[in-house]
């Protein structure tokens, strides 16, 4: 087995990792924001814990999808050209929401809003659910032929499975977002947000567990069975951390259900990238998807510099906005004023 394709075909599975985990309470955030928040304020209150960390989040996500495009170029064009339709749509989802981001809070009207309230949450939700459908996909296997281009039409990638993978993902974000604010805010929300994940805990998993069996029926291995098993007993401490009260340790075995999880789907699916479902001898594997060893070289030498600063960079933002956020922190509302607007005012005045 050649070590630099292995490192790369790791870096890049604890890239789409560290993804999830991140970007994953975000967007549950944003579903949440129609599903959980009550009223403005609150709905205030679940973007400010968001606010400051959203963007750096979604970095990861280029990130993974970079080094798959430098490291493995035929798993890339293979999965991202099959898939091209609905990554569109992720694409333009995580447009909707960005932007709905930036003006929620230009108009203090109800329907602008309101408006504002339901891009962020539906662009949430397809975001999740496309993403978690590619990497669904990319795990148990899309119809390749010889030469790793998709047969079929342009629906040909849908299946149970990116059906499985899209509540998978959007599940654990909505879970992983109960936890995250019930660490990050304070009363009601906290409590209630609490509340929520206790009792939507099983619901909420059963899909990402469902897609780690699936892959396990199909490529599984006695050590990724091993790892299933650890993230099973991740989640059931979870749910007791969180009935005992405590949000940060049940803040921190959701991501390790989300570790072990994906660990063990990866695992399972070594050494190939992306499996064919016509053929098995046209999967995809770290061996014919791989770029050469010297850009791999290179590429180690620039991650092994850059990676470790921009981890430094992103926890240092989570230490500085590490404080709770309660309806006391919010203050009220007000429209944007134009800067022409605001001339005519003062002269009239």
């Amino acid at each position: 087995m050649e070590l630099l394709p292995t490192v790369w075909f790791i870096a890049i599975a604890v890239l789409w990792t560290g993804y999830l985990f991140l970007e994953g309470f975000d967007l549950g955030v944003g579903m949440l924001m129609k599903l959980f928040a009550r009223d403005n304020t609150e709905r205030r209150v679940l973007l400010n814990t968001i606010g400051p960390v959203w963007d750096g989040n979604e970095v990861w996500l280029l990130t993974a999808a970079g080094a798959t495009f430098a490291a493995f170029p035929f798993w890339y064009a293979s999965l991202f050209s099959a898939l091209y339709l609905p990554l569109l749509i992720v694409l333009v989802a995580l447009i909707f929401r960005a932007v709905a981001f930036e003006y929620r809070g230009k108009v203090d009207t109800v329907r602008w809003r309101t408006t504002w309230d339901w891009a962020i949450a539906v662009g949430s939700f397809v975001a999740a659910f496309g993403v978690g459908a590619a990497l669904a996909l990319t795990t148990t296997g899309l119809p390749l032929d010889a030469n790793g281009d998709r047969e079929g039409g342009p629906f040909a990638w849908f299946s149970g499975y990116a059906v499985l993978g899209g509540f998978a993902v959007a599940g654990f974000a909505l879970l992983h977002a109960l936890a995250f604010l019930a660490l990050k805010t304070d009363g009601e929300v906290r409590h209630r947000a609490r509340r929520w994940f206790v009792r939507l805990l099983p619901v909420l998993l059963l899909p990402m567990a469902a897609w780690a069996v699936s892959v396990q029926l199909l490529f599984g291995k006695t050590w990724t069975l091993a790892l299933l098993a650890a993230a099973v007993f991740a989640a059931g401490t979870a749910w007791i951390q969180a009935r005992k009260g405590k949000e940060g340790r049940a803040f921190l075995a959701t991501g390790m259900f989300l570790v072990g999880g994906t660990a063990s789907i990866f695992g399972a699916v070594f050494p190939r990238v992306l499996p064919s479902t016509i053929d098995p001898a046209f999967s995809l594997t770290i061996a014919n998807a791989s770029s050469s060893d010297y850009t791999l070289g290179l590429m180690t030498v620039v991650a092994c510099v850059g990676l470790p600063l921009v981890i430094a960079y992103q926890a240092w933002t989570y230490w500085v906005f590490r404080r709770r956020v309660s309806a006391a922190h919010i203050p009220e509302a007000h429209s944007f004023v134009p800067a022409i607007a605001a001339k005519a005012f003062l002269r009239n005045d």
